[in-house]
């Protein structure tokens, strides 16, 4: 029989899961601190260089909400480059329609990206981040097409598109 205390119990163990997850990962902040990239900016200038969602991706580790970014349906030929330091990162022949949400991407431009190991929220994933400056930018999975395997899942919003040249 279920009881009130069992809910009262079971809420409070997974209060406690979650706080100690959130207490013990390793944030954002901390993990760019160590590292030094070509383009470099204070906090205050970084938020004056981008939108709040931006930042909020960048600067922060954050996630867009699925199906809001512009670039999910960008289906020209071009290059998405970083929002935050303009890097090519993905070509537009690499991306395909993983039905996430977000931008998705089979292989990134040889050294455009840097991968960490993230351990937020309890997950085991790979983080991907501009390798210039060091923005966040989504997480590789191996759950993608062929020729990889991979699926680079982006935030849109921490990308933006340079049309090819015609």
């Amino acid at each position: 029989m279920t009881t009130r205390r069992f809910f009262l119990g079971a809420g409070s163990a997974a209060g406690l899961a979650a706080a100690t997850a959130l207490l013990w990962r390793r944030l954002p902040g901390e993990a760019r601190a160590a590292e030094v990239f070509a383009v470099t900016h204070s906090d205050d200038e970084w938020r004056k260089l981008l939108t709040s969602d931006q930042y909020e991706v960048l600067r922060q580790a954050g996630t867009e909400t699925p199906f809001t970014s512009p670039l999910l349906h960008e289906e020209r030929k071009g290059t998405f480059v970083c929002a935050g330091c303009a890097l090519d990162l993905f070509l537009s022949e690499t991306k395909f329609d993983s039905g996430t949400g977000w931008p998705s991407f089979w292989a990134p431009i040889d050294k455009a990206v840097a991968e960490t190991r993230d351990t937020t929220f309890g997950m085991l994933r790979t983080a991907v981040a501009c390798s210039r400056c060091g923005g966040h930018l989504g997480h590789v999975f191996d759950d993608g097409p062929k020729p990889t395997g991979l699926r680079y899942c982006m935030n849109g919003v921490a990308l933006s598109f340079r049309p090819a040249q015609a």
